[in-house]
């Protein structure tokens, strides 16, 4: 049985990840068992938020993992420690049970197989020290509308903690922190009260992944949000060719109908972004807008 290397889906929320994996999941990549709604691999979410613990960081603070990156001996500890959990049960989350009878360890995975989590941006390096041979693919999307997207989630988030009816106010925090304190589970993206830190973070998780795509080469590629929606069906066969899937042309196009080219570009009918976007437009150039 020979093992099939992971493919690491990298770039930061909003920009398209999901969708991608929703489409790569159905042509055949096996992306776990047990998920978030935003198809995160419940399991290898757990891994990346428990090295950015290590480092006083988050999903808004990931640069922190410099730290654990240049510390060679925590760095050689913490991977081994990984691979020692990714040989005990816990790891069916992530296979299922009879995957897990077959394999015992995501190492040992024989098929296309991989996960998505915007932290993989920051945490590849070690993810890489585990799975040298691993392929990554970045996709990135308009920084004012990654940005945009992030506040509309920040206000929803916001609004859990709102006043309510005087009589249910109290039994809905009591759930609120069941759900988020116990689970340390976040309310809202804070860094993301304005375009203008907003923007600066989307720099730089796309610098981040740029530069690991440059150090890998030909085992990684990017893809553009607003391409794969203008052309979907020829870009979702160069993708699946690289993740080793061999879908037939109708599974494509299967796939491909529910894609909405109307989502790329969407600050252009928000007076308030496009003014946003003509004051930022160098800033968004340098990075391929």
């Amino acid at each position: 049985m020979k093992s099939h290397p992971p493919v690491i889906i990298i770039g930061m929320s909003r920009s398209g990840t999901t969708m991608l994996v929703e489409m790569l999941e159905q042509l055949g990549l096996f992306v776990g068992r047990k998920k978030t709604r935003n198809n995160e691999a419940v399991f290898f979410l757990q891994l990346n938020n428990w090295f950015l613990a290590q480092c006083s960081g988050g999903l808004e603070n990931p640069a922190s993992i410099k730290y654990l990156l240049k510390d060679q001996e925590a760095r050689t500890l913490f991977t081994d420690f990984i691979r020692y959990i990714m040989k005990t049960p816990r790891v069916i989350s992530f296979l299922g049970f009879s995957k897990y009878l077959r394999y015992h360890t995501p190492v040992n995975i024989d098929i296309p197989w991989g996960w998505k989590d915007p932290r993989n941006t920051y945490t590849l390096p070690l993810w890489l020290d585990i799975f040298p041979n691993a392929k990554v693919i970045h996709i990135y999307r308009h920084g004012v509308d990654v940005v945009n997207s992030l506040m509309v989630r920040r206000k929803k988030g916001l609004s859990r903690l709102k006043d309510r009816h005087p009589n249910l106010k109290p039994l809905y925090w009591l759930y609120l922190m069941l759900k988020f304190v116990h689970k340390s589970r976040l309310f809202v993206d804070l860094r993301c009260d304005s375009l203008e830190d907003g923007l600066s973070m989307w720099e730089e998780y796309v610098e981040e992944a740029r530069a690991h795509v440059r150090s890998l080469k030909d085992r990684a590629i990017e893809v553009k949000y607003e391409d794969l929606l203008a052309e979907p069906a020829r870009l979702l066969k160069c993708i699946t060719d690289f993740c080793g899937l061999r879908p037939t042309d109708e599974d494509i196009e299967r796939v491909v109908r529910r894609v909405r080219d109307d989502r790329a570009y969407a600050y252009r009918d928000n007076p308030e972004l496009e003014a946003f976007t003509v004051r930022v437009a160098e800033r968004l150039r340098a990075h391929g807008y």
